[in-house]
C-alpha cells in the first residue's frame, strides 16, 4: 500500500505492471531477429537471436516451476557473461522467483554464507566453476540442486555434487509454452550482495519496478546512451550489480548484445570488439588498462568502438585521455553502488560547457558527473547539515531515488536511511552545475596534520606517470602527523621508476 495520499480524481490509465518479463517479450516481438553473440566458456562463439533467447527463457521458466521453485524463492548463479546466464536473468525473475547472482571471486566460505543467508534453492553454474561449486556445496545447506550450464558433452563425469542436472537436457525436456505471470511490480526480482559494508556482506534486493525504471534511465542520451544502432559488449560481469543493468537496457532498445564470457584479457577483448564491430562497452578501469596495454604493444586501433562507460572506481585522467585522443573513444565517467542498482551519475557535458577550452572540458569530465533523472543527491557534514554546491566544500554524500534500497535484505544492519536519504559512505564535492566528484571513501580519507588528503587524487596523479601501470594510496600511522599517505606502485613491463633525488 502506498505511503502517499490519493487524490479524489485519479488518472484513467491502464494499470500495467512494470515487469522484467516485458523486456524480453518486447525484444522478441520488435527486434526478434537481432543478434546475441557469446564467447562460451568452452572457447567457441555462439550466435542466436532475441527470439531464441525468449523461447529458451520460457523453457527454463517451465523447468524451474517443475523443480518446485516458487514465487519469491531464490535461484543463484555462478557464471560469466553469456547467453545462458541471460536466459536465467529472464526465466528466474520473469517467473516470479528471485535471481541471486554470486561473485565467483569470493572465498568459498563467504559464498556459502551468502547462499545460506539468501536461502538459495538451486544454483546454476558455468562448468569452469565446478571446483568452486564443489567446495561451496557442503557449506550451502539451503541449496537443493545444482544445474551445470552446458550440454551433456561437457557435463563433469565424476562430480559428487548432489542432484546435479544438465542445463541443456533440462531445457530440452521443457516446453516453451509458458505464459509469463502478472504480479505486483514491487515484487522482488533480483538480489546482489555487497562486501562494501562492515561485517558480513549484505543483500540489496531489487524489485521489478526499480529494475525497469533503472533500465529506462540507462538508455537516455546523457546516461549510458544505448540505442538500437549499437553493438554493446558489457565487460562488467553479470555477477556484479547485474552488469550495471545492461542485460535489461540493451534488449529494451534492440541493440546487438555481445558477451565476452571469461575472456577478459586484452587480446580476447580486442578480437571480439573488432569481430563483432562493438560500438559501446562498460567496465572498470582495470579491464581497460589490460586492453590498452595490449593495443599499444601491438600498434592497434579500433574500427568501430565509439563510447565506453567507466565506473567501479575512479578512472585515471591519463587513461581517459588515452582513450579519447589516441583511440577516438568517448569516455563516460559514471558512479553508482550495488545499493543503487547501480547507476547514479554520469559525466556528460551540457551545451554551455562546449564553449570551454578542451582542458576545462576534460577537467569537468573527470568528475563522476551529474545525477540522472530519478536520483537526487546532497552532501552533508558530520552533523547532517547540508553543505553548499561550490565544487570545493566536501562532505558525506547522500542519495535517494526509486532504484535505491531503503533497507538491506532481511533488515541486516537495521535502519540505514537518514531522513529518507541513503548514506553512500563516499566523501564528495558538488559544483554549481550539479557535477559531483568523489574525493574518497569516508573510510579511506587520510587525515594528516589536521588536513584531509584524498587518496584518489594522489592515485590519479601517479597514474599519469608514463612508467606506472597501477597505483594505490593508503594511510599509515605517523607519530607526528597522525597519518601519512603511502603509495604502492606497479611498474609497466620493462619500465623503471626513479626514486626521489633528495
Amino acid at each position: 500500500m502506498s505511503q502517499y495520499p490519493k487524490s479524489p480524481l485519479m488518472g484513467q490509465m491502464m494499470d500495467q505492471p512494470l515487469l522484467i518479463s516485458s523486456i524480453i517479450q518486447h525484444a522478441d516481438r520488435h527486434f526478434g531477429s537481432n543478434e546475441i553473440v557469446s564467447r562460451r566458456v568452452e572457447g567457441d562463439i555462439h550466435r542466436y537471436t532475441y527470439r531464441d533467447c525468449h523461447r529458451r527463457a520460457r523453457q527454463l521458466a517451465n523447468a524451474l516451476v517443475g523443480l518446485g521453485v516458487g514465487m519469491g524463492e531464490r535461484v543463484a548463479t555462478l557464471a560469466w557473461n553469456g547467453y545462458r546466464h541471460m536466459e536465467a536473468y529472464y526465466a528466474v525473475s520473469g517467473s516470479g522467483a528471485v535471481l541471486h547472482t554470486i561473485n565467483p571471486r569470493l572465498h568459498p566460505e563467504l559464498i556459502g554464507y551468502i547462499a545460506n543467508h539468501a536461502e538459495d534453492q538451486y544454483l546454476l553454474f558455468d562448468v569452469c566453476f565446478l571446483p568452486l561449486v564443489e567446495a561451496v556445496a557442503p557449506l550451502a545447506k539451503s541449496i537443493k540442486g545444482y544445474i551445470a550450464m552446458c550440454g551433456r558433452e561437457h557435463m563433469p563425469p565424476d562430480s559428487k555434487l548432489p542432484n546435479l542436472l544438465c542445463y541443456e537436457e533440462l531445457l530440452a525436456a521443457s516446453s516453451d509454452d509458458y505464459a509469463w505471470p502478472l504480479f505486483d511490480e514491487n515484487s522482488a526480482s533480483s538480489l546482489c550482495y555487497t562486501s562494501g559494508t562492515t561485517g558480513n556482506p549484505k543483500g540489496a534486493l531489487y524489485s521489478h519496478r526499480s529494475t525497469l525504471l533503472h533500465s529506462y534511465a540507462s538508455t537516455m542520451p546523457d546516461s549510458m546512451n544505448v540505442s538500437g544502432r549499437d553493438a554493446v559488449l558489457p565487460v562488467v560481469p553479470m555477477f556484479h550489480v547485474n552488469a550495471w543493468g545492461l542485460p535489461y537496457a540493451v534488449p529494451l532498445t534492440g541493440a546487438k548484445m555481445v558477451f565476452p564470457g571469461p575472456g577478459l584479457d586484452g587480446k580476447s577483448l580486442y578480437e571480439l570488439f573488432e569481430q563483432e564491430q562493438v560500438t559501446v562497452s562498460a567496465g572498470v578501469p582495470t579491464v581497460w588498462l589490460g586492453l590498452l596495454t595490449y593495443m599499444a604493444q601491438n600498434n592497434l586501433s579500433f574500427s568501430s568502438f565509439k563510447r565506453t562507460i567507466i565506473g567501479g572506481s575512479a578512472c585515471p585522467p591519463a587513461m581517459m585521455n588515452t582513450l579519447r585522443h589516441r583511440y577516438g573513444v568517448e569516455v563516460v565517467h559514471a558512479w553508482g553502488m550495488t545499493e543503487m542498482s547501480p547507476l547514479g551519475t554520469t559525466g556528460t557535458l551540457q551545451t554551455k560547457h562546449l564553449s570551454l577550452s578542451m582542458e576545462q572540458q576534460e577537467l569537468l569530465l573527470q568528475k563522476q558527473g551529474h545525477v540522472i533523472f530519478g536520483v537526487d543527491m546532497k552532501i552533508v557534514d558530520d552533523a547532517g547539515v547540508e553543505l553548499p554546491w561550490d565544487g570545493e566544500t566536501y562532505g558525506n554524500l547522500l542519495v535517494k531515488g526509486p532504484w535505491i534500497i531503503d533497507a538491506y535484505f532481511k533488515n541486516e544492519g537495521g535502519q540505514v536511511l537518514r531522513d529518507g536519504w541513503f548514506p553512500t559512505g563516499d566523501v564528495a564535492t558538488i559544483d554549481a552545475d550539479g557535477y559531483m566528484q568523489i574525493t574518497d571513501r569516508s573510510k579511506d580519507v587520510i587525515k594528516s596534520g589536521g588536513e584531509w588528503i584524498s587518496s584518489i587524487d594522489l592515485e590519479n596523479i601517479v597514474m599519469g606517470h608514463p612508467a606506472v601501470q597501477m597505483a594505490a594510496c593508503i594511510g599509515i600511522f605517523h607519530p607526528k602527523w597522525d597519518e601519512r599517505p603511502l603509495l604502492v606502485v606497479v611498474r609497466k613491463p620493462g619500465m623503471e621508476v626513479e626514486g626521489p633525488s633528495c
